[in-house]
Parts: C-alpha cells; sequence; structure tokens
C-alpha cells in the first residue's frame, strides 16, 4: 500500500456546497424575502434552462422522481389493464409507478456489460404479454440505454416510450442525442445524490409534445386549469421554488461536475486494468484479478452517476465491509432484482429468470466517484479494493 488512510464517503456533498456556497445562499435568501415559494420565476427559468440542457421542447417541475414517471405515464393514458415493459435491475420507483397507476409491470433481463435494459429480452417479453403499452428503458447509473433498439421495437408495435433518466441528465447516446429527449417522455430525479441534486426532492419531466407538456402540467397540480376547474383527477406535485433556485444555480456547473467524475473514471479504469482487472465486458470469473470495472462507451457520453466495479459474488460483502474499516464508502445498486422483491410477488416471476440481472445483484459495488475526491482519497480507494480482493478472492 503507498497511499495514506484517509476517510472517502461514497458521496461528499459538503465539499460540493462549499464551492457553491457563495452564489447559492444569496438566491436561496431572494426567495426567503419574496415569500414566492409554489410556482413563480424561478420555477419558470428552472424549466426552461433544464428543456435546453436536455435538447427537449418542454421541461416541466414536480416534486420528486418517483412522480415524474408516475405523471408521464398517466400522461400517456396507461392505467388498468396495461402493461410496462421496463428491465429488473433498477431501482424500486420505476416499476411502482407502473403499479400504484393500477398497470402491471413486465420485467425484463439486463445487457450484463451497460447493466442497461436487453433488446432481446424486451423482444422475448411480448411472447407472454399481449397488453403492452409503453416502454420503459432506464439510463442506469449514466450511461444511455440502447435507444435505437427501444425505439425501433416501440415504432414496430405502435408503443409510447418513457424513458427514466434518473441518474442519466446530460447523458448521450451513440448519436450524441441526450437522454430524455428521444422517447415520448423523459423523467430525471433532482434527489440530493444524482449529478444535479437539490437540497431535497425534486423532479423533471421533459418532451418534445405541446400536447403532453401541457397535460403533465396540469396533472402535477391535480388536473386543474385554470383554478379550481379540474379536467382530470391529477395529483399535487409541484417543483418548490426554492428548490428551482438552487438547482438553476447547480446546473451551471454539471458539465464541469460530470467531467470530473469522468476523469475519475478513467483514472479508476486505468489503475485496476494495470493490477490485472478488466472492465465488464468479461465475466468476473474469467481469469485475471477477479474486479470488473464499467466498460466506457465507444460513443456517447456517460456521466457516472455511479461508478460500479464488479467482484465474485462470495465476497462481495466481505469485501465491503474491508472498505468499511478503512474508512471508505460502498453501495449495492441493487441488492434484490424487482421481479424477485415481495410486494410483486403476485406477478409470478421465479428465481433464475434473469440470469444476467440476478447476477449482477449479487456481485457489484460502487464505490466514490464524486468530483471532488482528492488524488489521495481516490488513490486510498483503489488501492484498498484491489488488496481487499487479492486477500479474500
Amino acid at each position: 500500500m503507498t497511499a495514506r488512510e484517509v476517510n472517502v464517503p461514497l458521496l461528499d456533498l459538503k465539499a460540493q456546497y462549499a464551492t457553491i456556497r457563495k452564489e447559492v445562499e444569496p438566491v436561496v435568501l431572494e426567495v426567503c424575502e419574496s415569500q414566492y415559494f409554489i410556482g413563480g420565476p424561478k420555477i419558470d427559468q428552472l424549466e426552461k434552462e433544464v428543456a435546453a440542457y436536455c435538447s427537449a421542447k418542454h421541461a416541466i417541475g414536480c416534486a420528486n422522481g418517483s412522480d415524474a414517471i408516475l405523471l408521464a405515464l398517466q400522461a400517456l393514458d396507461v392505467g388498468p389493464g396495461d402493461e410496462v415493459i421496463l428491465p429488473t435491475f433498477t431501482f424500486f420507483a420505476t416499476a411502482g409507478s407502473v403499479h400504484r397507476l393500477g398497470a402491471r409491470p413486465v420485467f425484463v433481463d439486463i445487457d450484463p456489460v451497460t447493466y442497461n435494459v436487453c433488446p432481446a429480452s424486451i423482444e422475448q417479453a411480448f411472447g407472454c404479454h399481449a397488453k403492452v403499452k409503453c416502454l420503459m428503458p432506464v439510463h442506469l447509473f449514466g450511461q444511455a440505454a440502447d435507444l435505437d433498439a427501444v425505439m425501433a421495437i416501440a415504432k414496430a408495435r405502435g408503443l409510447t416510450v418513457v424513458e427514466d433518466c434518473a441518474q442519466a441528465i446530460g447523458t448521450e447516446d451513440v448519436h450524441g442525442r441526450r437522454v430524455g429527449s428521444v422517447g415520448d417522455i423523459g423523467t430525471y430525479s433532482f434527489f440530493p445524490s444524482k449529478n444535479l441534486g437539490g437540497f431535497g426532492d425534486g423532479g423533471i419531466m421533459a418532451t418534445n409534445s405541446d400536447a403532453l407538456a401541457a397535460r403533465m402540467k396540469r396533472l402535477r397540480n391535480h388536473g386543474m386549469e385554470p383554478k379550481y376547474y379540474h379536467h382530470e383527477i391529477g395529483m399535487n406535485s409541484r417543483l418548490d421554488a426554492l428548490q428551482a433556485a438552487v438547482l438553476s444555480i447547480k446546473l451551471r456547473h454539471l458539465d464541469a461536475w460530470s467531467a470530473a467524475r469522468q476523469a475519475n473514471a478513467r483514472w479508476y479504469d486505468e489503475f485496476l486494468r494495470g493490477h490485472g482487472a478488466a472492465d465488464s465486458s468479461q465475466p468476473v470469473d474469467s481469469g485475471g484479478l477477479p474486479i470488473r470495472f464499467p466498460k466506457a462507451p465507444a460513443k456517447g457520453r456517460h456521466i457516472y452517476n455511479q461508478y460500479v466495479v464488479r467482484v465474485p459474488a462470495g465476497i462481495r460483502d466481505a469485501v465491503r465491509d474491508e472498505l468499511a474499516k478503512r474508512k471508505i464508502g460502498t453501495e449495492i445498486y441493487y441488492p434484490l432484482c424487482l421481479h424477485m422483491q415481495e410486494c410483486f410477488k403476485s406477478l409470478g416471476y421465479t428465481p433464475g429468470i434473469f440470469p444476467h440481472a440476478e447476477r449482477a445483484a449479487k456481485e457489484v459495488i460502487a464505490i466514490p466517484i464524486y468530483g471532488e475526491l482528492t488524488d489521495e482519497q481516490r488513490l486510498w480507494t483503489a488501492e484498498s479494493l484491489v488488496d481487499a480482493v487479492k486477500r479474500l478472492a
């Protein structure tokens, strides 16, 4: 070991805040002085800025990323009796929002290299599910799903597409298209841990459709337009002006923060490769040091909302324990696939049906990747990971 032991949290929001404190605090005070907390110019400003950033015509703020998915599906008339195809390896909100509308989530497997939805698995799902109305690819960990394949399937079958971009604001696909601007609607989360995170919950929906934008704007406010006249039953899911003010400031820094994450990812890639590890195109048991780092896309833009490595399932928890002893934060995204969750037991899925997702759930570990990592913290993390795996494997 050549690095000195240092504390390395999984994410250090205090370090980020220290760099923007002088910009943020006057704007927060401005909102407090105005006492204009719901709607208003700060919301309008952020929506315009996010729409432009995401290459969409419209952006509509809401209370959180989960509501963004729910509102998007409702705007596309997804409801009881409908089916929505989505990956089983993702955060719960993707499927939970489908279920809350009375529709059925149809789970499919992932590509083991990118962790994103597998197009072949989508095609296979149609053999058992005849009521599919919508496809919901998730751009997981900050890398674009195969939108060419997803959109081709949707077009051939007359389906709508909601892109779950909760971890991927600013991500681009192989053609340079910003995710969220390709399907019917893109949904985003401003949870504090995201690349663009607020000072609490927040979310937004992007679309190029005037009609869908108008409907989502109405649905987020009890289906009301004008005041006290309700066209349909919506919900109370408004983005606070305080959050919008903070997010507008942070959006100015987002590209620089993403570039710092990309630089850290490249450094990790080279360090791990230099110690005998390989990228995720090779199974963890295929030889060399049994660590697999994320394979960087040849084209497109990966923003590394997470940097996820893989180690053998039998030592994964012990590796995490060893890193914790060395004051290095880690997380597992995600330890149990959605088709195996207790609340979806009634859907009838059985273990083993989605092997790539299930194996990933047993092998993945996310390590610190935030832009404010010091060289010392990064080296300590990488050396500790390599050392722990060598001793435990």
